[in-house]
């Protein structure tokens, strides 16, 4: 695996190294060895997986706030996504900075996502499939999330959102002296 931290520290892009042959490639996806050794965490909990009927479907900004704050590692392994995260961590010097990165079945690319980060994605292809293998339970009483098109982030999504739910589409505006309660 080749690991790319982000301008957003602690949060990396995680490529493949592919070991073909006549009969197509192999790859670690996660290996907890390599993971460590860049000082990230590891432990899996969950593993989750949607799908999206339709290209323009937005799920996010979710994250979780302590004790189940969770860090995510997120994989399209069917179509692609546009995938987005916000720094929330109250002490890091790219507080409330984004970042967006396309991943897809094609770039096998994956986005380590550290906890106290919003995360999003708008699928760019009908079928697109994530996985996300997270560190923490799903714990609906510490679920949080922003709106996908709140000014105060200027987040440049790709295309229009077509399909989002009720939930994500009603997240009150962001407030930087409330986000983590």
């Amino acid at each position: 695996m080749r690991f790319t931290e982000t301008p957003l520290a602690g949060a990396w892009v995680i490529e493949l190294d592919e070991i073909g042959d006549d009969r197509g490639f192999f790859a670690r996806s996660f290996c907890q060895h390599e993971f460590a050794e860049h000082g990230l965490k590891a432990d899996i909990a969950q593993a989750n997986l949607s799908f999206n009927d339709e290209a323009g479907t937005m799920r996010g900004m979710h994250y979780q706030l302590p004790p189940a704050a969770e860090t995510k590692l997120v994989r399209c392994t069917q179509g692609a996504i546009y995938d987005v995260i916000i720094d929330l961590r109250p002490d890091s010097s790219t507080r409330f900075e984004h970042f967006g990165v396309e991943l897809s079945a094609t770039n096998r690319t994956a986005l380590y996502v550290p906890e106290l980060f919003a995360h999003g994605y708008l699928s760019l292809t009908a079928g697109a499939e994530v996985t996300y293998m997270v560190t923490e339970f799903y714990t609906p009483g510490h679920e949080r999330g922003l709106h996908h098109a709140d000014p105060a982030f200027a987040i440049d999504w790709p295309h229009p959102v077509q399909v989002i739910s009720d939930k994500d589409a009603s997240w009150a505006p962001f407030e930087p002296d409330t986000v983590l309660q």
